[in-house]
């Protein structure tokens, strides 16, 4: 299975870049984690929020494949355990399906990709900076996987 990050905005500091990397590399074999980086649009004074984030919940929808189910993360998703997403990667490798994880950029989704998401998931009722969802959602798909596999990673 793999499971695709799609996350808008660029250019993250190497400190993000590093911590996402360890992570996506540890989880191997049956599973392959992959990032890919959507530009942010650019925002000034008077930027039209909603236009905004349409036009990245666009990019985004463009980016899934057919090959995959979408994904959603936002604050109003439901929360799951790491139990919980270690359940969930074993339901989304029983599917057969690959799966896109939808991260927006700092105003959030579109309603458009909510409605369109085959879950819609929260990793904390907390706003997170998106540089650190991108470090903490692989360290949990990790763990989730290391649940799976029987590893002693999550104790």
């Amino acid at each position: 299975m793999r499971i695709r990050l799609l996350a808008v905005g660029q250019k993250m500091p190497a400190w993000v870049n590093q911590g996402y990397q360890e992570y996506a590399r540890r989880i191997s074999g049956d599973c392959r984690l992959e990032l890919l980086e959507l530009p942010m649009q650019k925002r000034g004074k008077n930027a039209a929020i909603a236009s905004i984030r349409r036009k990245e919940t666009e990019q985004l929808l463009a980016s899934v494949r057919t090959d995959e189910m979408l994904v959603a993360l936002d604050v109003a998703g439901k929360a799951v355990s790491t139990e919980q997403l270690a359940a969930l990667m074993a339901d989304w490798q029983m599917s057969g399906r690959n799966i896109a994880l939808a991260v927006g950029g700092p105003d959030g989704l579109d309603d458009a990709l909510l409605q369109q998401a085959g879950q819609v998931l929260s990793l904390s009722r907390l706003t997170l900076p998106h540089p650190l969802v991108r470090v903490l959602l692989a360290e949990q798909l990790y763990r989730a996987w290391s649940i799976n596999h029987g590893h002693p990673y999550h104790r």
